[in-house]
């Protein structure tokens, strides 16, 4: 029997462009069954794990007490805390934040999902924080990992043509996602690492305030509108986002990666921008 020859470089790297390893993350191979040999320290219950019942005094900085909180947290991404506890961390931590740029300090020093072990950056936000207007997608890319920014790849220049037809761009609108992570090959992120990240996009948008939240296709549009009605169903309609404090008029629409994939729908979703930018004049003129 002829045995079969070894597979060519190029179709190795076919093979895994295909299995959605499409970037390197370490220098060197890492060799996990001998980090496994290792005896890993058991995560002991303690007191810090408990999430504080209200925010923190306000003399604390925002990191120090996210890191004062989850110090007992391993720094490995597969003994990550469990969701439960990790949503806990995150909720304590959102409402400790009183700018964005405590915000994303917490993040960066949020080790509650594991996300952040096998992205490259935190993809934070881009574009005025002081803008009328917020846009917020599901998660970042490969090309948004790489830089750090939201909506940058060829969804993200979808994206910019989208504003520049209602006179919008980078300078006039924020623009976030749900989760600020990639997810390792593009993958949907779970339930789980939605709700442990939805508490960070909450605050976030409550600190920018905007007068019209864009939810760009469905899974944000699920998490930040609480329905589970598809994205065919709710675009094009108003809908309350209550903050707690406020109601910002919410409009869905197609997320700029669909649109690429299914152009028939660019009809539809310039509807949806005609009726965004009639409520942005009428605001305006209010």
């Amino acid at each position: 029997m002829i045995p079969e020859r070894p597979p060519t470089v190029r179709e190795l790297l076919a093979f895994y462009l295909e299995a959605g390893v499409d970037c390197a993350l370490a220098e060197h191979p890492i060799d996990r069954l001998a980090e496994e040999a290792a005896e890993v320290a058991p995560l002991a219950p303690t007191a810090s794990l408990v999430p504080p019942p209200g925010p923190p005094p306000a003399a604390a900085p925002a990191r120090a007490v996210l890191q004062g909180a989850m110090a007992s947290a391993p720094a490995r991404a597969e003994a990550a805390p469990a969701p439960d506890i990790a949503i806990g961390f995150a909720r304590a931590a959102a409402r400790s934040a009183a700018t964005l740029d405590e915000l994303r300090a917490l993040l960066e020093a949020f080790d509650g999902c594991a996300l952040k072990f096998t992205a490259t950056k935190l993809v934070f936000a881009d574009g005025n924080p002081a803008a009328r207007i917020m846009f917020v997608g599901e998660a970042p890319g490969r090309d948004e990992d790489i830089e750090g920014r939201p909506f940058v790849g060829r969804s993200g220049k979808l994206l910019d043509l989208m504003m520049a037809a209602i006179g919008l761009d980078r300078g006039s609108v924020y623009i976030a996602n749900v989760i600020p992570w990639r997810p390792p090959g593009n993958r949907t992120p779970t339930p789980q690492e939605t709700q442990i990240c939805l508490p960070f996009i909450e605050r976030q948008i409550e600190l920018v305030d905007p007068d019209i939240l864009v939810t760009l296709g469905n899974p944000s549009t699920q998490a930040l509108l609480k329905t589970r009605e598809g994205i065919m169903k709710t675009r094009g309609r108003w809908i309350d986002y209550d903050t707690g404090t406020r109601h910002i008029r919410a409009m869905p629409t197609f997320h700029p990666a669909y649109l690429l994939r299914s152009p028939a729908y660019k009809r539809l979703a310039w509807q949806d921008l005609r009726a965004i930018r009639k409520a942005l004049v009428e605001a305006a003129a209010s």
